[in-house]
């Protein structure tokens, strides 16, 4: 297997891996969703998973107007990132429900970055490859999924107010 011979099969290269990892991310989302406790989290998963499934179906769209192959390419980055997630917001989860949910935060804001961060650079090739169209979907993604990190962020500022801040140990009784 060769490496790409054009920018834009660099480009349609990080469309189909996109396309893996959001696949990918749908379903940890969605385990999480299970587990949060919070019902504006759990809302905002569920919210998410249907933006996702969305933000899929213009890469499969993107990919045929490029006249590219229809498939997705197994992303290990964030395979990495989902195993992550489930290990820390499910697996190992706390038994306190805010401290749960905060972590179930940071972890969907982790995969969220890898979004941000892939989505930004498809546009930049789209940009350079000319392709207009393109360029208008992936930043409406982007910038649906900075809207989807900041009320995240809103929410992890709450569980962080009522979360315990130490670890609770036996009381001493002082002996005066």
């Amino acid at each position: 297997m060769s490496g790409p011979d054009s920018l834009k099969e660099v480009y349609t290269d990080e469309l189909k891996d996109l396309w893996s990892a959001n696949d990918q991310m749908a379903k940890a989302i969605k385990a999480m969703a299970e587990e949060a406790n919070d019902p504006k989290l759990k809302q905002t998963f569920e919210a998410s998973i249907t933006g996702i499934d969305k933000h899929s179906d213009t890469l499969k769209a993107l990919l045929k107007e490029a006249d590219a192959e229809v498939e997705k390419e197994h992303c290990k980055g964030m395979e990495g990132l989902v195993k992550e997630a489930l290990k820390h917001s499910i697996k190992k989860s706390s038994k306190n429900s805010d401290l749960q949910d905060l972590v179930m935060v940071a972890q969907y804001q982790r995969m969220s970055h890898y979004g941000i961060t892939s989505f930004g650079t498809a546009t930049a090739y789209a940009t350079a490859l000319g392709l207009d169209k393109h360029v208008a979907k992936l930043r409406e993604i982007v910038s649906e999924i900075y809207q989807a990190d900041e009320y995240a962020t809103k929410l992890a500022e709450k569980a962080a107010k009522v979360a315990p801040k130490k670890k609770k140990t036996a009381s001493k009784k002082d002996d005066d």
